[in-house]
């Protein structure tokens, strides 16, 4: 399939009002500010987006209220999330009748699957569409890693196209680019290694603090697909610490805490996550004002 998905892919927060509502207006307003400064995609319903704590009805809402702010401008992916492969194709249906671009599958929700019933999973859902999925191949979170002759298998569906490659291990870009060269678009899918990621031959980072930073982020990619490593790493030496923060449990607490830090969203999440304690928010306030007070000016590595 034609899939030219490359770049910085935020995967979006969802904004909700004091009521546990969506907040539609704020999240369309995110999104928006994200593509104005140059992000390459966009990833809604992702687990940074809450997907499991939406209803349908919901994901639905968001979906066409996403496709709306995006347009054409860069593409619009979803994840895809559920507790059944039945109910995982019964949403592609919707996402596909949204208008969305493509897919990021995550393996059946609550039961841990084995390899053999993550590749079924993954078959089925691509069987029963025509948009190009991203398989979200997340064994610490998820339990189950689908290895290299587990991406074979999956190599004869046409429309499975493209890897989010999680397994915090950089060796698995290298044995996916040797077994498959260009079949599957490799995108890094865990913030704190993005860069050796890229520097690996991922073509695309699907990031949770890009949210806070989309410009910082967006110059990392450009300055590795550049071959321009040291003034990458002093930008993602600065990034780092912050970066740190995807890669722990309360990761979708910290990110939103860190938005509205930003002035960019807010911090408010549904049950059953809770609000940061007073420790782990001062925790993120050092970080992101360490941040702040030590932010590199992007006008001099020339990007523009």
């Amino acid at each position: 399939m034609n899939v030219n998905w490359q770049g910085v892919y935020p995967a979006v927060t969802t904004q909700f009002h004091d009521d546990d509502s969506i907040n539609f207006k704020a999240t369309a307003a995110m999104i928006d500010n994200l593509i104005n400064e140059g992000v390459h995609g966009i990833i809604v319903l992702g687990t940074v987006g809450e997907n499991c704590s939406l209803r349908s009805e919901e994901k639905r809402q968001v979906l066409a209220m996403a496709k709306e702010v995006v347009g054409a401008r860069v593409p619009l992916l979803t994840g895809v999330a559920e507790t059944t492969t039945q109910f995982a194709i019964e949403f592609v249906a919707d996402a596909q009748a949204a208008g969305v671009d493509g897919l990021m599958v995550l393996p059946g929700m609550v039961y841990r699957s084995t390899e053999r019933e993550a590749i079924d999973h993954y078959q089925r859902i691509a069987r029963s569409t025509q948009l190009p999925i991203m398989i979200y191949n997340n064994p610490v979170t998820y339990g189950v890693d689908v290895s290299i002759a587990g991406m074979h298998t999956l190599a004869l569906e046409p429309n499975i196209v493209s890897v989010k490659e999680a397994t915090e291990d950089t060796r698995r870009i290298t044995e996916l680019l040797s077994a498959f060269g260009e079949r599957f678009v490799v995108f890094g899918g865990v913030d704190d290694i993005a860069l050796e990621s890229l520097m690996l031959g991922a073509t695309g980072w699907i990031s949770g603090l890009t949210n806070v930073f989309p410009r910082e982020s967006v110059a990392i990619y450009q300055l590795a697909q550049q071959g321009r490593y040291e003034e990458a790493r002093e930008l993602w030496q600065w990034f780092l610490p912050l970066l740190r923060l995807d890669t722990i449990p309360t990761l979708v607490q910290c990110i939103k805490y860190a938005e509205q830090l930003a002035g960019r969203g807010s911090e408010r999440t549904r049950a059953p996550r809770l609000p940061l304690t007073t420790e782990q928010k001062a925790e993120v306030e050092r970080l992101y004002n360490t941040a702040i007070a030590n932010r590199i000016d992007l006008s001099k590595y020339n990007l523009d």
